[in-house]
């Protein structure tokens, strides 16, 4: 699916002419304090350039909200309505945390860089208690309220869940009761929240209950069946993506599946009838500290100062490349699934930071960084018509880090905001870039 392109490539002198800063909003009242620590201290990662996790558990108010038990499924499966929000065009989202925060400040800042969307997990365990059949969604309705308000349009990643449909909080043993959630959900903020991917790096051990066998993938394909169907019935407008594999080589049942061994076993599970039940394919391709637009074998990077052993330097497989996304395309092409689109659900480059395994980060400047998602962008636009957005991670948690006392985890490194919610230099980069594509694209307009 081509992208109309209403201009060439404008000259690099005019890129710089137009990389001029807009003045941030610092709107809203002081942040308060988000209850993130139970956010672990270090990823479980699958290889050191796998992306960095959000934080993932918050906890339900004090006094959650009873509810009806959840419903119980009424709609037989559909056919697939795969229709893109705006194929012709490149969307830009990024990827950020409102629970317990200043959300208002995060979402203006969001607003004045020029994203589309904002990309929040959403922790089911947290919500839902089934034993006591209540729900916790106060503050899951200030969110999707305060996002709706500031014009900007949702992607959620629903993952983990209650206790009583899976021991482990990975992918539930019975599909139909992520269905009934989200079914929860759909009635609750219909046409508020735009998309839904469902799970996160479901080739990942530790997203997985602890382990994962090629077994398992066929049970995700069960999962987002259940999920798309219910949505759709709901509301045929929503989009759902299927969850994005992390870029993983490795295959250990403890540690991941390969992202190619998962795509494969997903695209090809009963036929490949996962090809009716998703509208569009989540990525996360890494980056570690290679610069965008290499890509191993026949075109590594060279990481200044980083020593091949034993971290290896993360340019020995192609897994450690943003252009990794090309190699999902094609596996995609190869399985039947080419006529959907790819959303860029997590990119990113971490600088240097604290936490074990991101490493990585520590040959990347500040000033890499920023050139780096500029490059990502421009490569995307350029180059990939079947992306139809990308979210880049992250907005704000280094200032949740910072509040935390460890303003030098991976997750703050990777943040484009200072724990201070001053703009990084990659802030700055993003805003100019966005704004010059959307010029191209002839849809710019000011925040």
């Amino acid at each position: 699916m081509s992208r109309i392109v209403f201009f060439r490539r404008l000259p690099a002198i005019l890129l710089v002419l137009m990389m001029v800063t807009t003045a941030l909003a610092a709107c809203g009242s002081e942040p308060t304090t988000p209850p993130v620590s139970n956010v672990p201290t270090a990823a479980v990662v699958a290889t050191p350039d796998t992306a960095a996790r959000p934080p993932t558990s918050t906890p339900a108010p004090a006094q959650p909200e009873p509810t009806a038990a959840p419903v119980e499924p009424t709609a037989a499966p559909i056919e697939p309505t795969p229709v893109p929000i705006n194929p012709d065009y490149l969307e830009f989202g990024i990827v950020g945390h409102l629970y317990y925060t200043d959300r208002d400040r995060v979402l203006q800042l969001t607003r004045n860089a020029g994203f589309d969307w904002f990309r929040q997990q959403v922790v089911w365990m947290d919500i839902e208690d089934p034993v006591k059949g209540i729900f916790g969604w106060d503050e899951l309705d200030r969110i999707v309220d305060a996002v709706d308000r500031a014009g900007i349009k949702l992607l959620v990643n629903v993952v983990r869940s209650p206790t009583a449909y899976n021991a482990t909080n990975g992918l539930p043993d019975d599909p139909e009761t992520l269905a009934n959630f989200l079914e929860q959900m759909v009635r609750r903020y219909g046409d508020k929240i735009q998309a839904y991917e469902i799970w996160n790096e479901p080739n990942l051990a530790v997203e997985n209950g602890g382990e994962i066998v090629p077994e398992d993938v066929g049970h995700y394909v069960e999962v987002l069946k259940a999920a798309y169907t219910r949505i759709k019935s709901l509301n045929p407008n929503a989009l759902v993506l299927a969850a994005a594999s992390s870029s993983s080589g490795v295959t250990n049942p403890a540690i991941a599946l390969s992202d190619q061994e998962f795509y494969r076993l997903m695209y090809t599970y009963n036929n490949g009838e996962v090809r009716n039940y998703f509208d569009i394919q989540a990525v996360h391709p890494g980056g570690a500290a290679n610069p965008p637009d290499t890509l191993w074998p026949d075109n590594p990077s060279f990481i200044p100062g980083c020593q091949p052993a034993p971290d290896r330097c993360w340019n020995d497989h192609e897994t450690h490349y943003f252009r990794h996304v090309e190699n999902v395309r094609k596996w995609m092409e190869q399985y039947g699934m080419g006529d959907k689109e790819i959303w860029i659900t997590e990119y990113g480059w971490a600088t240097p930071n604290n936490t074990p395994g991101y490493e990585f980060g520590n040959y990347v400047t500040p000033e890499q960084q920023a050139e780096y998602i500029r490059s990502a962008m421009l490569r995307v636009y350029d180059n990939y018509p079947f992306v139809g957005n990308m979210f880049l991670w992250n907005i704000n948690f280094a200032v949740l880090w910072g509040e935390q006392g460890n303003p030098n985890h991976e997750q703050a490194a990777f943040a484009i905001l200072n724990p201070d919610w001053s703009p990084r230099l990659s802030y700055l980069r993003a805003q100019d870039t966005i704004a010059l594509i959307k010029t191209w694209q002839g849809r710019f307009v000011a925040p």
